[in-house]
């Protein structure tokens, strides 16, 4: 009958032909070499020098060049890809590390971007894994993880931030500000540093708004004894 047939517009079809596309792309890209790490530098304001940097992943595809991370990640968050893209970035960041450090520079933390999917119990063996065969320093690595990587089991996730502390890892939480019930959590959470969501510090010299929340965020993180990015 007429009424049990179900339209949709080409533009859908188009958009799944194309997250077909990068989806087999990025499976290709894994194993040809087609990623690659920005570094984006972390200042410390009162001195003014670079102590740090967040890595970011990126894809440079052989035919289209730099595809924008915004066109790939949601589409590794939600096939599993997430995992083996997060496995990669750990490795390159520990083996540029593991070169820095082998060239006399001083501890300089890379932090890395841990997906909620990748939180698991198996992460801290992973972790100390991968810094054992780099010979590396645990303080040049450091995890930014998202409050909605807690939402589910904060017992859990507290139990397995224990013991990634215990490698001498630092914790960070990313996105501060946008997140659920960011209080009641970060009076329990074993974590060293608050990043402030851009949104909030995108227009901090011209919205008052801004400039009040990241005042408050970051005295409250003072009170803490927490690290503000």
């Amino acid at each position: 009958p007429e009424d049990s047939v179900a339209f949709y517009s080409l533009d859908m079809n188009e958009g799944m032909h194309e997250r077909m596309r990068i989806e087999s792309g990025l499976r290709q890209a894994l194993g040809n070499g087609e990623l690659l790490l920005h570094y984006q530098p972390k200042f410390q304001i009162e001195g003014g020098r670079i102590i740090g940097a967040e890595a970011l992943v990126r894809w440079l595809h052989p035919e289209r060049g730099l595809v924008p991370p915004a066109d790939f990640i949601p589409l590794a968050e939600t096939t599993g890809l997430i995992l083996q893209v997060g496995e990669w970035v750990l490795e390159a960041a520990c083996a540029q590390a593991a070169i820095w450090q082998r060239a006399g520079v001083p501890p300089l933390r890379i932090a890395i971007n841990v997906s909620a999917r990748e939180f698991t119990a198996a992460l801290p063996g992973r972790l100390a894994a991968t810094l054992a065969r780099y010979e590396l320093d645990p303080c040049w690595l450091e995890l930014e993880i998202t409050e909605s990587a807690l939402m589910h089991d904060i017992e859990r996730v507290i139990a397995i931030m224990d013991q990634i502390n215990a490698l001498g890892v630092t914790l960070s939480l990313d996105d501060f500000g946008t997140g659920y019930s960011s209080l009641s959590y970060l009076k329990r959470l074993p974590i060293q540093k608050l990043k402030i969501d851009q949104s909030f510090v995108r227009d901090i010299t011209v919205d008052p708004n801004d400039t009040a929340i990241v005042v408050a965020i970051i005295n409250m993180a003072r009170s803490l004894d927490l690290e503000t990015i």
